[in-house]
């Protein structure tokens, strides 16, 4: 399979040994075209880069920022996606690390814990951004960030200020990804089952390297969808390799009135931008313009506009 080479952003491609496809597409802010500062945000066991995009508009929603938090062994770099976005709605943007990332400090058990655990990272990037004149944020969570997203409106005492989440790729329900994992690696069931117990059991510590058991059960957003306050926006793609459509599309069922679900196609885990960016971004600013402007409802159908032109003609008619 052959790809063009449209940019080198550093290095020379000619001498280089080794590489990694990515689907972040720029490096850094400068890459994309962004001003932005470096800043530190304080966190547990220390201080937390993170990037902040300034609004380029002179009114608009500039008191509202988006938040983006990556995914699991991913960068911040992940959510540059989503600054298109954010700048069409005026929006400032903070683009943060978390612990055990390889940016922010280390947990002390040097592990992720699937949302459970990193959610106060998030809070406190919130803080900031309330102490820098925010008044509210939008979360924009990739693959595991959605569920550390959804951590943060149910557990922090700050989730009055979050208007909404927009989850890409999102981990609704981490047992049916790890029975999915078991599937697609011809895994026994047993060992689905084990390493269940494993992650929630005590004993489980010594194996799993985690300082305290997950509860599996309270990720599962699926059975707790009723607990669901703030409207959300997923977009998934049927063809994501990792992480299964499935309880993405029974969440939205549930939910109705707070969770809508925009289906792509072709795209893996995290990449529905990279597949089709106009009809992500269409699809995003309709539901922000929505939700920013105070309109009763949050919804959009599942019925709705599917092509790019559709959600354009949706989202321009709806700012006449």
């Amino acid at each position: 399979m052959t790809r063009v080479v449209e940019e080198i952003y550093r290095g020379n491609l000619t001498t280089a040994a080794r590489g990694r496809w990515a689907g972040f597409v720029w490096p850094t802010p400068r890459e994309a075209g962004y001003g932005y500062e470096d800043v530190l945000i304080p966190v547990d066991n220390g201080l937390a880069p993170a990037w902040f995009i300034p609004s380029t508009r002179e009114t608009a929603h500039r008191d509202t920022w988006m938040i983006t938090v990556h995914g699991r062994g991913s960068k911040r770099s992940e959510g540059l996606r989503m600054m298109g976005i954010a700048q069409r709605m005026g929006m400032p943007g903070l683009l943060i690390s978390y612990r055990n990332d390889g940016e922010a400090p280390d947990a002390p058990d040097k592990r992720y814990g699937l949302g459970a655990t990193e959610w106060p990272d998030v809070e406190a990037a919130i803080l900031y951004a309330l102490n820098n004149g925010a008044k509210s944020v939008v979360l924009a969570g990739y693959s595991m960030g959605g569920a550390v997203s959804l951590q943060l409106v149910h557990r922090s005492v700050l989730a009055r200020y979050v208007r909404g989440l927009v989850l890409i790729g999102p981990v609704i329900d981490w047992l049916d990804v790890l029975r999915h994992q078991a599937r697609i690696n011809r895994l026994p069931h047993a060992a689905g089952k084990l390493g269940r117990w494993l992650i929630e059991s005590p004993w489980g510590r010594t194996i799993t390297g985690l300082a305290a058991p997950v509860n599996l059960g309270s990720l599962d957003w699926v059975t707790r969808s009723n607990e669901l306050k703030h409207p959300v926006l997923i977009l998934h793609s049927e063809d994501d390799d990792f992480v299964p459509v499935g309880p993405s599309a029974q969440l939205a069922r549930k939910n109705p009135q707070l969770v809508s679900l925009i289906r792509f196609h072709d795209a893996r885990h995290t990449r529905e931008w990279n597949v089709d960016p106009a009809r992500f971004e269409s699809a995003v600013l309709t539901w922000l313009h929505v939700l920013l402007n105070g309109a009763a409802e949050h919804r959009l159908s599942l019925a709705g506009p599917k092509t790019a032109q559709e959600w354009g003609s949706a989202y321009n008619g709806s700012s006449q």
